[in-house]
């Protein structure tokens, strides 16, 4: 991924030097399993871990051998004695090491993003709970639909992101594995005792079954669940900036000091943030369908698929981290004009209400197809000439009102009925203020 949507953390992550110092422990922890065993002669291991990887000179032996893993092993093993380098790959195969030293880098990317799930869960929660009681319009179809709470745009939002973690989690949980079987997994030229030494040292289970190569399943999963937690991101973008258009105006994107909108307009406060996140989420997303195809390989194994996770995996994980970063940020400075929310209420002139009259005309004895009828052709009547309110329509109307009292009416334009059962609600999915339960 390029710098500009990369956090340091992920960068150092993903590095080549990282990457090559993570096979290098492995190699070490095989040989250290060696030493246990009786096979290899204690203290080997331990010189070991004198042996450095310089990318450069990885890059160097690359050009002449076409293969990095044996450019990784020339590199290293100059570092060390020829006696101690001729047991680094000792029974291995290359991607033993590749793929088991892939899963851990999967693994603690995960785990960074899990924390960043965390960290952006409690902003909306604090979001949630703080709007709760705020009416706003609610909208389907784009379209004026009745009032609603706005706190439960960000209520939706936490139990979703909620249900990614445990979707990023669970994929953390099925990459969570290694494989140091040989060359075809059936531990020909290494024990699984081996296997299992290195597992326990990395934190990680020895794969139950492998070929040459882990099952790609498990990192199809991991771009799954990521791509899906981009869907989330999307959604509250997407939401976000609707809400920030001019004719809306009921929330906005921070704006920082001295930021500039358009090179054009000085007036201009884009929802750039916003934006940004709907556009990487489309790439992230777009990682799933060659995840699917890698599950694919010929017979023990091919190398179709590693060309395609040096793109996918990196960058996968990278822009989770990224985004997640920049939605934190928008929560956290997300400007709120609850009068306007109120404003776009009263926009209609009353005509958001009328489920509320339909209903009490039935309750009234009316026919439900002559109360819609009726109702109807007082919205479409105030939608065409706004020169009365909705409200005024329906109490002039003498079919209503030998059904319905003026003051009944008049309590059916209320906003209050709309969020009676917010608290409900809140009770129900345990977001609860607990400040306010311990008072």
């Amino acid at each position: 991924m390029i710098s500009r949507y990369t956090r340091p953390v992920m960068e150092n992550l993903w590095s080549d030097q990282n990457r090559y110092n993570r096979w290098l422990d492995i190699e070490r922890y095989v040989v250290e399993a060696w030493e246990s065993l009786g096979v290899i002669e204690p203290g080997v291991a331990e010189r070991l871990k004198q042996a450095t990887v310089d990318p450069s000179r990885v890059n160097m032996y690359e050009k002449t051998f076409h293969h990095d893993v044996i450019a990784f092993i020339n590199a290293a093993g100059e570092t060390v004695s020829p006696e101690d380098a001729k047991y680094i790959h000792f029974g291995l195969t290359s991607t033993d090491v590749v793929d088991t030293a892939l899963s851990s880098l999967i693994r603690d990317s995960l785990e960074i993003i899990l924390n960043d799930l965390e960290a952006l869960r409690l902003v909306v929660r604090d979001l949630a709970i703080r709007y709760k009681s705020v009416p706003v319009m609610g909208r389907t179809h784009g379209m004026h639909a009745e009032p609603t709470s706005f706190g439960l745009k960000p209520a939706l939002w936490w139990l979703e992101l909620g249900r990614d973690y445990d979707r990023v989690s669970r994929a953390k949980d099925t990459i969570s594995v290694i494989k140091i079987s040989g060359a075809v997994g059936n531990y020909a030229n290494i024990p699984p005792d081996i296997e299992k030494i290195v597992a326990d040292k990395l934190g990680m289970a020895p794969a139950p079954l492998s070929t040459q190569v882990l099952q790609r399943d498990r990192h199809a999963e991991v771009i799954t669940a990521l791509a899906i937690l981009a869907g989330t991101l999307d959604k509250i973008a997407t939401e976000i900036r609707h809400m920030q258009r001019t004719e809306v105006g009921e929330v906005a994107e921070p704006f920082a000091e001295g930021q500039r909108g358009s090179s054009a307009m000085p007036h201009k406060r884009n929802p750039v943030m916003a934006e940004q996140i709907s556009g990487l989420s489309r790439v992230l997303r777009g990682y799933v369908t060659p995840a699917l195809e890698d599950m694919v390989l010929w017979h023990e194994r091919d190398i179709s698929h590693s060309s395609v996770e040096r793109v996918i995996l990196p960058d996968a994980t990278t822009l989770a981290d990224y985004l997640l970063h920049s939605m934190t940020r928008i929560m956290q400075g997300l400007t709120v004009n609850t009068k306007k929310m109120r404003e776009n209420i009263d926009l209609s002139g009353g005509l958001v209400f009328s489920q509320k009259i339909l209903l009490a005309l039935v309750e009234a004895g009316m026919t439900r197809e002559e109360a819609y009828k009726r109702i109807q052709s007082h919205a479409m009547a105030q939608s065409n000439e706004p020169f009365s309110s909705f409200q005024e329509r329906v109490l002039s109307d003498p079919q209503i009102s030998q059904n319905l009292s003026k003051e009944k009416i008049q309590s059916l334009f209320a906003v209050e009925p709309y969020l009676k059962e917010v608290d409900t609600i809140y009770r129900r999915i345990g977001l609860v203020d607990e400040r306010r339960e311990n008072n």
